[in-house]
């Protein structure tokens, strides 16, 4: 497997998930991002994604929006890695797709199942037998009991707790610490504790 890496993405995320990248020690060629220019870490802003660029690289889409990653992640051509900060504690009991980003002192427990194109954020925890579908976003400190499912493109706000055998639907936000004790409907926005449900966003 390459060793070389590009980043989809410039912005804040992309700094963390670079970052990341370092402390594997991946070399990271390039950041696409037509929003930035110059470097960042010492690593060039190419401007707007360019297919061709290092064909070999793999790549990750480090925006933290689940709806424009899904949209950034179809349109790329090269193939996609994880990152996985060397703090991370997970288990060697856990299945994980491709273009994952697990941030820093993030806990993933055995039996978890991780799509493609999620982000489990900064000391995030993610107990036993969770399952997180597709460009899922885990937020920072979150707290996910076990035999939790949590559907695509849902995220899941920082400082949250989840209780055990809870069900997320897909593009659902929970709120920053939110304390859920009821499953969640798709599309659904809730807030508080308990949490409650205070409108539905219809993805597009």
């Amino acid at each position: 497997m390459s060793n070389k890496v590009i980043l989809q993405g410039g912005g804040e995320h992309a700094r963390v998930v670079l970052d990341c990248l370092q402390a594997m020690g991946t070399e990271v060629l390039a950041l696409f991002d037509p929003k930035y220019e110059g470097t960042l870490f010492g690593v060039p802003q190419q401007g707007r994604y360019n297919s061709q660029f290092a064909p070999d690289a793999l790549a990750l889409v480090a925006i933290g929006s689940n709806v424009v990653r899904k949209k950034v992640a179809l349109e790329t051509k090269h193939k996609f890695t994880n990152a996985i900060h060397p703090s991370v504690i997970q288990s060697p009991y856990i299945k994980m797709g491709i273009g994952n980003m697990i941030m820093h002192g993030a806990i993933l427990q055995a039996q978890v199942e991780i799509g493609n194109h999620c982000i489990v954020n900064t000391g995030s925890q993610v107990d036993h037998d969770c399952i997180l579908n597709d460009f899922v976003h885990i937020g920072p400190g979150a707290v996910l009991c076990g035999t939790i499912t949590v559907g695509e493109g849902s995220f899941i706000g920082a400082g949250s707790v989840i209780i055990p055998g809870k069900k997320i639907g897909a593009w659902v936000t929970v709120g920053a610490g939110a304390v859920v004790t009821r499953d969640i409907p798709d599309y659904a926005v809730a807030v508080g504790n308990p949490a409650r449900i205070i409108k539905y966003n219809h993805h597009t």
